[in-house]
């Protein structure tokens, strides 16, 4: 009897397995439902890297995180240019590196909250909507140093939270300076009498002081000079990465007879230097950075770029932050315009002298750019 028993059991489990085979497929298949979590293509699901290493609490070891607005990391621009400064404090200190991309502007409390407690000695925020949660995290973790870079830190001048963050500074531009100089060369090689800047949104007052300063130095060297000045009618979310619009906002531009356009916007902007570039005959001035290095499609139009130097601004406040000697409130980062490159022959001496004449004026205060943040 037992015998009987054990094989009609042998018979059982041999008639189970085949079903279980048949109906199931192989093992792998069994596996898919774990890869459609989508948890796993979020970045916020996504701890730091150099966490993963267990040693950005070490004294010895210098960590640097990097958080995104809603712009991407490679914008070919303002974001990009911070994380090379990143990228510099890498090369030079040995430091290890990591970037968070801001989808959504609910999580920069939480992205930035990913360094923070994963032991990270400096966090950099990338643009000016993120001054709050920046400003919030500082109170939040006083032993990291927090650079936040277009944030103007307007406490300094409130005697009430005088000196509360000893860990916080905003990296700042004058870029009404840098858009005079854009504007000037912009006013000195137009033919038409019109030129054009296809800007980001009014919301952001760097954009703003660019599109001033840019209307003021056409206007320094040619009062009769004719502006077709446009911002992206969009938010925060889609105002600096939307090319498209760029593109075909610079086309209506060069359509009205401008025959220089500023691009300043991010990906949208590098969108009206591309469309530029298609047509013959009208000069492109580039933004942030010098960006012959990061838009070569632009080539053929690119004379310029009205430059912030956000890279060397970002590695010098990490480098300072190395040092005990971090600077909070304020940090004027520099400005100017980029190297000509291969449109050299087409800048004239006399346009030549002249900038540096500007230039000079500008740095000595000798001549203003009118442009007032509280105006």
């Amino acid at each position: 009897m037992l015998v009987k028993r054990s094989y009609l059991m042998i018979i059982l489990l041999l008639v189970l397995g085949m079903a279980l085979v048949a109906c199931g497929g192989d093992a792998p298949a069994a596996e898919e439902p774990a890869a459609e979590e989508p948890a796993a293509e979020e970045p916020m699901a996504e701890e730091p890297a150099a966490e993963a290493d267990g040693d950005c609490a070490s004294e010895e070891v210098l960590c640097v995180g990097l958080v995104t607005d809603v712009g991407e990391i490679d914008d070919k621009s303002f974001n990009q240019s911070a994380w090379e400064g990143a990228k510099r404090a890498e090369a030079e200190l040995g430091a290890k590196v990591d970037f968070i991309e801001t989808k959504d502007a609910k999580d920069y409390a939480a992205n930035i909250a990913l360094f923070a407690e994963n032991d990270y000695d400096v966090i950099v925020t990338v643009g000016f909507a993120m001054g709050e949660a920046t400003a919030i995290a500082a109170g939040e973790y006083p032993d990291i140093d927090f650079i936040g870079v277009d944030q103007f830190q307007a406490w300094m001048f409130d005697d009430d939270t005088a000196n509360d963050f000893t860990n916080l500074a905003g990296l700042i531009f004058p870029e009404d300076k840098s858009g005079f100089m854009a504007g000037a060369l912009a006013g000195m090689l137009s033919e038409t009498g019109t030129i054009a800047a296809v800007l980001g949104t009014d919301l952001v007052p760097p954009v703003v002081a660019f599109k001033e300063g840019y209307e003021a130095g056409a206007a320094y060297v040619n009062p009769d000079i004719n502006f077709i000045s446009t911002y992206h009618p969009g938010g925060m979310d889609v105002a600096f990465v939307d090319p498209e619009w760029g593109a075909s906002t610079a086309k209506q531009a060069i359509d009205q007879g401008a025959d220089v356009v500023f691009g300043a916007g991010g990906k949208t902007g590098n969108g009206a230097l591309i469309e530029v570039a298609s047509n013959e005959g009208v000069f492109c001035i580039g933004v942030d950075t010098d960006q012959w290095e990061t838009v070569p499609e632009a080539h053929p139009c690119l004379v310029s770029s009205a430059m912030k130097l956000i890279t060397p601004g970002v590695f010098d406040l990490i480098k300072a932050s190395q040092d005990g000697a971090f600077p909070a409130g304020n940090f004027l980062g520099e400005v100017g315009l980029a190297p000509f490159h291969d449109l050299d022959s087409q800048v004239s001496d006399e346009i030549k002298a002249k900038l540096e004449e500007i230039d000079a004026g500008l740095r000595d205060g000798s001549i203003e750019t009118g442009y007032n943040p509280g105006g």
